[in-house]
């Protein structure tokens, strides 16, 4: 007996042609919301360039405080019986000048001045805050961003809290140096732009970053502060 194969597949001649049309609108779909989140929510760009831990030198700048204003920010500070706590207490022995409270307003006023003066390309408050090899480091980003003809646009519309997550206190070749990570929660816009103002990377959407910065200064030395040594998404 010879069996027809064709009805193995179809029957009586009919093809599933709503099946077809269905999936044709179901891969359109598809295709829209790729479209859609690749350039709203899946590229977003980091407000900084990330890089590594430099090594330091002999002398850095304090960032001046901004005048007093009502504290929104929350500030989250190692209980001194805690490991980095004891080392903020040490550190504190070490210089007599250095307080917690005072050292995480003083990240406060830097954030803001750092990310907006890369988004500008404003390398003089860049040199002011950063360590020169960090500096170079964000001075070719722009200049890369320069050639492109990319623009960076970044608001930080709240600053959210700061923490101290870690210290470090090091002596080598009778220099000592401190370390302190802090991580920073804020809501910012950022995105790249190209020539024709179109977004290259980031979303115009407030998107709330998290980033570890790691400021770092030289002990002893007159007139020495805290510069930024690092910085990276946490």
């Amino acid at each position: 007996m010879m069996v027809d194969t064709r009805q193995m597949f179809f029957t009586s001649g009919h093809f599933p042609v709503d099946l077809v049309i269905l999936a044709l609108v179901a891969a359109f779909l598809v295709l829209r919301l790729r479209s859609v989140l690749g350039k709203k929510v899946g590229l977003q760009a980091p407000p900084l360039p990330i890089v590594p831990r430099p090594d330091m030198l002999a002398r850095v700048v304090d960032a001046p405080v901004e005048a007093a204003e009502p504290v929104t920010v929350a500030y989250d500070i190692p209980a001194p019986g805690t490991r980095v706590g004891q080392l903020l207490q040490a550190l504190s022995q070490q210089d007599a000048s250095f307080a917690p409270q005072p050292f995480l307003a003083n990240v406060r006023a830097v954030f803001p001045q750092v990310v907006m003066a890369y988004a500008e390309g404003n390398r003089s408050v860049l040199q002011t805050y950063l360590v020169p090899a960090v500096y170079e480091i964000f001075d070719g980003a722009i200049t890369a961003r320069d050639e492109a003809g990319e623009k960076q646009r970044t608001e930080i519309k709240a600053l959210r809290s700061l923490a101290i997550e870690d210290v470090r206190l090091n002596t080598q070749n009778g220099v000592s140096t401190a370390a302190i990570d802090v991580r920073i929660v804020s809501d910012q816009i950022s995105l790249v732009l190209d020539r024709e103002d179109q977004p290259v990377t980031g979303t115009d959407a407030v998107t709330e970053f998290s980033d570890l910065w790691t400021f770092e200064r030289v002990m002893g030395g007159s007139g020495d502060g805290w510069r930024l040594a690092a910085a990276r998404s946490a």
